[in-house]
């Protein structure tokens, strides 16, 4: 039996008037981008650009502030083919390590890298194979991960065979391969091995077709040239941006972030010309994300960043998810802090283990807050039996490349070092200065007046103590005199 519906008491005339005040928009409104007009929530014709350009403004930040993954790769392929690493079968390596000539993202001064890029469009499927006992990953162009080879792989060390296949790939895929489809063309190789250089040359790059009669790869020794691989922080940044759109097929990257960059006229399949006008924005929207992903970096305000209560050391892996996911939401602070900083993505990298892989935590302050000053003098006690298997080391940065420190070849102090001097503890206290403290020359790391610096802590194979925080590293203090 049908029933008659029910009338509710519905708003009165106050409460009506106070929901339509919270949908309206005001004749006059001021806001970050200036005073915007509007007649009944339409907006006055002198005010219509300035709200567009308020629009891109928006988008373009956001878009820096996503998009760093990708543009840090196009200034490493770039930067690699200044060295001459130009093609798939050229390897970069550091002999013996890297030094502070070359402008990197945070490289580390105790391991010996090989780096180059894959160009499946040009190559089509491409075979790696990787040395026994080697750490290495591909990422894609978009510096999301692809896969582990060595150690982190499915080979667990002991060499092995790896195909790497374009995306939409329909072709052969023969045995004796672990095979890989990346969503890119372009992809990322990092090569790290236990016994160094000699073990980086046995690596092989080579084309699936020509696996029978595969030529020799030619390797190139980056460790002490003078080249850019970081992303620029001004309008350039999107014309590296498009760059990689333009290379990629379309719908490689997520719809989100490849909306935000179509909305300022980068995507595939059309050129990038902005106006004057549009140049002018997304050239103060990159230094503005620029300002914003170094307030992230350098001064979080998540407290998930700080590895202990009331401490400044952080970590780089907010969240610990080398996809930066929380409860199906993505950290996109953590994102952009970690790329902003750092070059490698890889499951290995967010989730070390008791005895394997490494543990990292930096700072930008001393013990009273205050930013670390090259022309001061500094101490850091690294605490007795550092909970570090294999060893620990300390490597200083500079703030504004995020690269080593030009203060020295080496700015690093290691606990592999036999000159280094423990206390009777067995502490060891480090001190950063410009000049070297009478006799404490063996554990100095020089810095520059004028300029900031930061510390980053390598724990090579971490053990119980770093990850029941019973262990716990001290703030940098300034010395008063």
């Amino acid at each position: 039996m049908a029933t008659e519906p029910t009338n509710g008491p519905g708003l009165t005339a106050e409460q009506l008037a106070e929901e339509v005040s919270h949908v309206s928009t005001p004749d006059r409104l001021s806001t970050p981008f200036g005073d915007f007009e509007f007649f009944d929530g339409v907006p006055q014709r002198e005010s219509r650009q300035a709200i567009f350009d308020g629009l891109d403004m928006v988008r373009g930040i956001t878009a820096f502030l996503d998009a760093v993954p990708g543009a840090s790769l196009v200034a490493m392929r770039r930067g690699l083919r200044s060295a001459g690493v130009d093609s798939p079968d050229k390897i970069g390596y550091t002999d013996p390590r890297c030094t502070s000539t070359p402008i990197f993202l945070t490289p580390n001064t105790e391991t010996t890298y090989g780096v180059t890029f894959l160009d499946l469009k040009a190559w089509g499927p491409t075979v790696i194979e990787v040395p026994p006992q080697s750490l290495c990953v591909v990422d894609d162009f978009w510096f999301r991960y692809v896969a582990d080879m060595g150690i982190a792989g499915p080979d667990r060390g002991a060499g092995g065979k790896y195909l790497f296949v374009p995306p939409g790939y329909e072709g052969e895929r023969p045995e004796g391969y672990h095979v890989y489809e990346s969503p890119t063309f372009t992809n990322f190789l990092v090569i790290r091995a236990l016994a160094g250089v000699a073990a980086i040359k046995r690596s092989r790059i080579y084309r699936l077709e020509d696996a029978d009669t595969a030529p020799e790869n030619t390797f190139v020794n980056i460790g002490e040239q003078a080249i850019n691989t970081v992303h620029a922080n001004d309008y350039s940044f999107f014309e590296e941006i498009a760059e990689l759109i333009a290379e990629e097929p379309a719908g490689s990257l997520d719809p989100e972030r490849a909306g935000a960059l179509a909305s300022l006229g980068i995507a595939h399949g059309a050129p990038f010309e902005p106006d004057d006008r549009l140049r002018a924005i997304l050239d103060n929207a990159a230094r503005t994300g620029a300002a914003m992903a170094r307030a992230t970096l350098y001064a979080s305000r998540n407290a998930q960043s700080f590895r202990w209560e009331g401490s400044s050391w952080k970590e780089g892996f907010v969240g610990g998810s080398y996809e930066f996911l929380s409860d199906g939401a993505r950290n996109l602070d953590a994102r952009t802090l970690f790329h902003y900083a750092a070059t490698v993505i890889t499951p290995a990298m967010a989730h070390a283990q008791i005895g394997a892989g490494s543990a990292y935590l930096y700072t930008a302050e001393d013990s009273d807050g205050a930013i670390l000053d090259g022309a001061a003098t500094y101490t850091l006690t690294i605490p007795a039996d550092a909970p570090a298997k294999n060893f620990w080391a300390i490597d200083v940065y500079d703030t504004q490349t995020r690269s080593l420190l030009q203060s020295a070849p080496f700015p690093a102090v290691s606990s592999l070092s036999e000159a280094l001097q423990p206390e009777d503890d067995g502490s060891h206290v480090l001190w950063f200065a410009p000049v070297a403290p009478e006799g404490k020359e063996s554990n100095w790391i020089p810095t520059l007046p004028g300029k900031s610096w930061w510390p980053l802590l390598r724990l090579y194979g971490p053990l119980e103590p770093w990850f029941n925080m019973t262990w716990r590293l001290p703030e940098i203090t300034r010395e008063k005199n």
